[in-house]
C-alpha cells in the first residue's frame, strides 16, 4: 500500500534517501554512494521500521522525481503543492471574471506547472492546450494515444497561453503568427526540456508542449526491443567506416531515439561526431550538435555542407527532406563518412523509392546505403492487470499461433491509469543492402520487388508485432493499430 512521501524533498535529494512504499514497514531507497547515517534520520522522521533498498544513481533520480512530482519543479515559475492533483489546482483558480480583473497570476502559474508535472508523472510526450468555442481542453499524449485530462472555461485560454509564452520567452503580443520556443526545467533532479509550439486557430491560440526527458538520450540499443538479428544488422552497419544508415517511420515512431542510441554506441572519443537537427532534442556530451534555422538560411543542406568541412567521421542528419540534402549525404558517404539519417516512409523498402523519386541516381543509392531500418512503437500491456484469453480460430490465424494459445487483453488498474498499457516497445524491420538488393536497386526495381527479396526469410514489421502479441507483451488490437499502413498481405489477413 503506497503513501504520499513524508520525507522532506531537500532532505531526500541531498542525503540520497527516498520513501518507496509504506505498509507498516517503510521501504526506502538509498542512493549509491550516499551516507548510510541518513537512514537514522529517515527512521526518526517516518516513525516506523525501515527496509533499505540500494539504488543506482539513475534509478534513484527516477524514483525521486516520481515521489515528488509536484514539489521539485524549478525553472520559470514558482514551486507549488500537487497534493490535491490537477483538480485541486483548478479549484484554486477564481471565477473567470474575478481572475481577469486581478493582477495575481499565481493560480495560472501553479496550473501550468502542475500540468507539466502531471505529464512527466504519467510519461506523456506532449501536452495539448486547445481552445474551442465552449471550453478550453487540455489533453496529454501518453504512449502515443491522446487522453483528455481537463476541461476548463474558455476564458482561461488567453491567460494560460500567455503564461506559457512568458516561460518560453515568446512574444505574448503576437497572436497572428505561429511561434516556437523552449523551456528548461528540473523535476526532482531530472533535467527536462520542453519544446513549445503555438498556432493561431479560430477560437484562440493552440499550444503544444513536447516534453523531452534527457534520460531518454542515454538509452542503449539493447533496450529498444530489437530482435537479435535486427540488432546485429544495425550494429554491423554502424561499424562500417562509410555509407548511409537510414531509419524510417512516421512521426512519433522513435526514429530519433534509435539514432541517438546508435550515436551513443559510436561516441567513444575516437571519432568526430557531428549532427544537424531540427531541433536538437537531446544534448549528448562529446557530440557536436547544430540546429537548423531556415530564417537565416541554415537549412539541412547548408548545415551538412558546413559540417563536412569540420573533419567529421560520423554525421547525423535529422531528416532527408529534399534532393539537395539527399545528394550531399550521398556524396559525404562516398568520400569516407558514415551518415545516419531518417526518411518518412511506411516501410524499409519504401526508403529506396523515396530517395529515387527525390532525384538520387539508383547506382549511387546501391553503392552507398548499408542498412535501412523501419520502426513503430507498440504499447506494452500493464503486467498488473493484463487478462489471459485463449485465441479463437480467426485470432489464432491472424497472429500465427495454434487455436487456444493464451493471448492477453488489456485490463485497467491504478498502475496504468486504467488504460491497460504502460510504456512502449519498438517494432522493427531491417533491410541489409547486399549484392542481390544492390542489383535490384541498380535495375530500378520497384518497391515490392525489393521488399520480396529483402524479406524472403521473413522479418517484416507485422511479423515482429505478431511475435509480441504471441508473447503477451501487447494485444492484437495494438499490433494492428501500428502496422495497418502496410498492405493486407503484409499483416496476415
Amino acid at each position: 500500500m503506497s503513501t504520499p512521501a513524508v520525507l522532506a524533498y531537500p532532505f531526500a535529494k541531498t542525503c540520497g534517501v527516498v520513501l518507496l512504499d509504506f505498509d507498516g514497514v517503510a521501504r526506502v531507497g538509498l542512493r549509491e554512494g550516499a551516507d548510510p547515517a541518513a537512514l537514522i534520520e529517515a527512521r526518526r522522521a517516518l516513525g516506523a521500521p525501515i527496509q533499505v533498498q540500494h539504488l543506482s544513481r539513475a534509478e534513484f533520480e527516477r524514483r525521486l522525481s516520481e515521489a515528488y512530482a509536484g514539489e521539485g519543479l524549478s525553472g520559470p515559475g514558482d514551486d507549488f503543492d500537487m497534493s490535491g492533483g490537477l483538480e485541486g489546482l483548478v479549484e484554486d483558480i477564481p471565477v473567470a471574471a474575478d481572475l481577469l480583473e486581478t493582477q495575481d497570476d499565481a493560480p495560472i502559474i501553479r496550473l501550468i506547472n502542475g500540468l507539466i508535472a502531471e505529464a512527466v508523472r504519467v510519461g506523456a510526450s506532449d501536452v495539448h492546450i486547445e481552445p474551442f468555442e465552449q471550453a478550453l481542453v487540455v489533453r496529454l499524449r501518453v504512449d502515443g494515444v491522446m487522453r483528455e485530462v481537463l476541461s476548463l472555461s474558455q476564458r482561461l485560454a488567453p491567460l494560460l497561453v500567455s503564461r506559457v509564452k512568458v516561460m518560453a520567452r515568446l512574444d505574448i503580443a503576437e497572436k497572428r503568427l505561429p511561434q516556437d520556443g523552449r523551456i528548461s526545467l528540473s523535476l526532482g533532479g531530472r533535467a527536462l526540456d520542453v519544446r513549445v509550439s503555438t498556432l493561431p486557430a479560430r477560437a484562440g491560440e493552440r499550444v503544444v508542449m513536447r516534453i523531452l526527458d534527457q534520460a531518454q538520450a542515454g538509452l542503449r540499443l539493447e533496450q529498444l526491443g530489437m530482435a537479435p538479428d535486427v540488432l546485429q544488422l544495425f550494429r554491423g552497419a554502424l561499424s562500417e567506416p562509410n555509407g548511409i544508415v537510414l531509419v524510417t517511420g512516421p512521426t512519433g515512431s522513435g526514429k530519433t531515439t534509435t539514432l541517438y542510441a546508435g550515436l551513443s554506441l559510436l561516441n567513444d572519443t575516437s571519432r568526430n561526431i557531428l549532427t544537424i537537427e531540427d531541433p536538437v532534442e537531446y544534448a549528448i556530451a562529446g557530440i557536436g550538435q547544430t540546429q537548423v534555422n531556415p530564417k537565416v538560411g541554415m537549412t539541412f543542406a547548408a548545415g551538412l555542407r558546413a559540417i563536412l568541412r569540420q573533419d567529421p567521421d560520423v554525421v547525423m542528419v535529422g531528416e532527408i527532406r529534399d534532393v539537395e540534402t539527399a545528394q550531399i549525404a550521398v556524396q559525404a558517404s562516398l568520400t569516407g563518412h558514415l551518415v545516419l539519417s531518417t526518411v518518412h516512409t511506411n516501410d524499409a523498402a519504401g526508403a529506396i523509392t523515396r530517395l529515387r523519386d527525390m532525384g538520387v541516381e539508383p547506382f549511387l543509392l546501391a553503392s552507398t546505403v548499408r542498412v535501412i531500418l523501419a520502426q513503430r512503437l507498440v504499447r506494452r500491456l500493464c503486467p498488473s492487470c493484463r487478462r489471459p484469453q485463449p485465441a479463437d480460430a480467426s485470432t489464432a490465424r491472424l497472429v500465427g499461433v495454434p487455436c487456444g494459445h493464451v493471448l492477453h487483453r488489456a485490463g485497467g488498474c491504478a498502475s496504468c491509469s486504467h488504460t491497460g498499457y504502460v510504456g512502449r516497445i519498438g517494432v522493427y524491420e531491417a533491410v541489409r543492402i547486399d549484392d542481390r538488393i544492390r542489383r535490384l536497386i541498380g535495375e530500378n526495381a520497384d518497391e515490392d520487388a525489393i521488399a520480396a527479396a529483402a524479406f524472403e526469410q521473413g522479418g517484416r514489421l507485422s511479423e515482429a508485432a505478431r511475435r509480441y502479441v504471441a508473447e503477451g507483451i501487447t494485444t492484437v488490437e495494438e499490433a494492428i493499430r501500428v502496422t495497418r499502413q502496410e498492405a493486407p498481405d503484409h499483416v496476415g489477413v
